[in-house]
């Protein structure tokens, strides 16, 4: 059974972690490998779910430390505090406390702490780590949509349509009038236009979807250039 930390040690936590990266954000300009996929809240609604949709990144991450502050074993706050260091592009800072989330959550906060992992190690170009993040978030709780989702994102920007089909038919039939979809953070734009063209294109939306890939045909990340280009070449 896991141990729930205290408060205190809580606080140290995220304290030193954003400290450790300095006042300056660590974002990396993408490399040719770099495929992010969406991050998920562990409490998708509530008002510092909404600020941070928003991009009031202040006002949720005080609301998530408020969260903590009145139940230190709530860990899913401490998820989406990551997702606010992730936001601003403290990706060490946020890795350090999604370890914490997965290493002492329960099931479902563990499992949005590991869809997290993956999104980081994804948008860092290691797609076999966060591969094999989003399958251990999956096997927590097969019914739940989310890592589906993200399943589908990292093996189309793979080339692996079968696979990305496969998941996201699996996504969207756990996920019937998407909830689960609508709640997820986006750290690039470049995440939901490829979330919503691959949609698009299982609903047989084509306009909507040769849209959303022709934008991502031009886009920064040269992985999902790539993915647009075989959809749009009809591969």
């Amino acid at each position: 059974m896991h141990r729930t930390p205290s408060l205190s040690r809580l606080a140290v936590a995220a304290t030193v972690a954003l400290a450790a990266c300095g006042e300056a954000a660590d974002v990396r300009s993408p490399g040719r490998g770099a495929t992010p996929l969406v991050a998920l809240l562990a409490s998708p609604a509530g008002a510092p779910a909404e600020r941070l949709r928003s991009g009031d990144l202040q006002a949720a991450r005080a609301g998530f430390e408020a969260e903590l502050g009145s139940d230190p074993d709530r860990l899913g706050a401490l998820n989406d505090l990551a997702v606010t260091y992730v936001l601003e592009g403290h990706a060490d800072a946020a890795r350090r406390l999604l370890d914490e989330v997965v290493s002492n959550g329960g099931p479902r906060d563990q499992q949005a702490g590991l869809v997290n992992l993956g999104e980081l190690y994804a948008a860092e170009g290691y797609l076999s780590a966060a591969s094999a993040y989003l399958e251990t978030a999956r096997g927590i709780d097969p019914s739940r949509p989310e890592p589906w989702y993200a399943l589908a994102l990292l093996a189309d920007s793979r080339g692996e349509l079968g696979g990305a089909r496969a998941a996201l038919r699996e996504a969207l039939r756990l996920d019937e009038g998407g909830q689960a979809r609508s709640a997820f953070a986006f750290v690039y734009v470049e995440e939901r236009v490829h979330l919503e063209a691959l949609v698009a294109e299982q609903a047989g939306e084509r306009s909507a979807a040769v849209a959303g890939w022709r934008a991502l045909a031009g886009g920064r990340f040269p992985a999902l250039a790539a993915a647009a280009e075989r959809h749009l070449a009809g591969d």
